[in-house]
């Protein structure tokens, strides 16, 4: 995985996640709260999500085989599509299920300082994770805002991570909201409320994840600077005279496939031809390098009558 894929931060909130599980699990177990359970699962699923994403970037580093000519990188948009349906399966279903079940018969939180504890502890363990994520998508973001980074970033590995960890962050607020109403009025049933609205986060960030990564599955094309670079560097204005059409497609996050039909001169010869389409390969490979697969058909340009 490429640095753009957001390895850091991906261990970091692996790291994160896998101690806020175990300790949310024990705040569980001595205090009965049902945020807390709802926490702990959603924690775990996070932490599974992670490996995930670590093992879809370790496929998609295999070499191409004759059955896959282009290689492995949509691999990286697979697994990124299961973390959707881990985190709105595992994670939203289950809160809201563990929700309505708390509402229906509630019961005093016992251990008070055991859940409050850990959402503390897990709210300073999500921060520095968040932090990490936001670090690493701001030397890859550009001028793009957050949601037009989220929208149209091509790996997908720091749009999760970051949308997972700011679910975690609110989901963790809104735990510990449930939990301290609860305290305070003596009724169970904010804390059931509480770990339905952790259920209906996960599931809308779930839903915007498999809807971004459902795009990037079906094929993109190539943003509108890396498009406009590599029209500008096939036309040398002697050989090739202009771009009569191109497709553009991202094999992977860091791979692009080029195929365009371009206009040359009528009288020109085939090695004339030839070595004009070789230069603009190399052209385009050095404005966008991540053109990796190229086809340039030559033609003559008629002007319609």
């Amino acid at each position: 995985m490429s640095a753009s894929g957001g390895t850091k931060a991906i261990v970091a909130a692996l790291a994160a996640n896998l101690a806020i599980a175990v300790s949310k699990f024990v705040a569980f177990l001595f205090s009965g709260s049902s945020s807390m359970l709802a926490e702990s699962v959603h924690s775990l699923a996070d932490s599974g999500n992670q490996g995930l994403l670590l093992l879809g970037g370790k496929k998609a580093q295999r070499e191409a085989t004759p059955q896959h000519p282009f290689g492995y990188g949509r691999e990286r948009y697979i697994y990124a599509f299961l973390v959707s349906i881990v985190l709105f399966s595992v994670g939203g279903m289950f809160a809201l299920y563990e929700g309505y079940l708390k509402i229906k018969d509630p019961h005093e939180i016992e251990a008070w300082y055991w859940p409050v504890g850990v959402l503390v502890f897990a709210i300073i363990a999500e921060t520095f994770s968040f932090r990490t994520a936001i670090k690493e998508s701001n030397e890859v973001r550009g001028k793009r805002s957050w949601k037009d980074f989220v929208r149209t970033a091509k790996a997908p590995e720091l749009p999760v991570v970051l949308l997972e960890d700011l679910g975690a962050l609110v989901g963790l607020i809104l735990a510990l909201a449930g939990v301290s109403l609860a305290l305070v009025t003596g009724n169970g049933v904010w804390d059931g409320i509480g770990t339905l609205c952790i259920g209906v986060l996960l599931i809308l960030i779930a839903i915007v994840l498999a809807a971004e990564t459902k795009s990037l599955l079906l094929g993109e094309s190539a943003g509108l600077e890396e498009v406009r670079k590599i029209e500008a560097a096939l036309v040398d204005g002697t050989t090739v005279t202009s771009v009569i059409h191109m497709r553009t497609l991202h094999l992977g996050p860091e791979e692009l496939l080029v195929a365009a039909k371009i206009a040359v001169q009528h009288d020109d010869t085939a090695a004339q031809i030839a070595s004009a389409i070789d230069a603009a390969e190399q052209r385009i490979r050095s404005a966008v390098p991540i053109a990796r697969v190229i086809y340039l058909e030559p033609d003559i340009l008629r002007t319609p009558r």
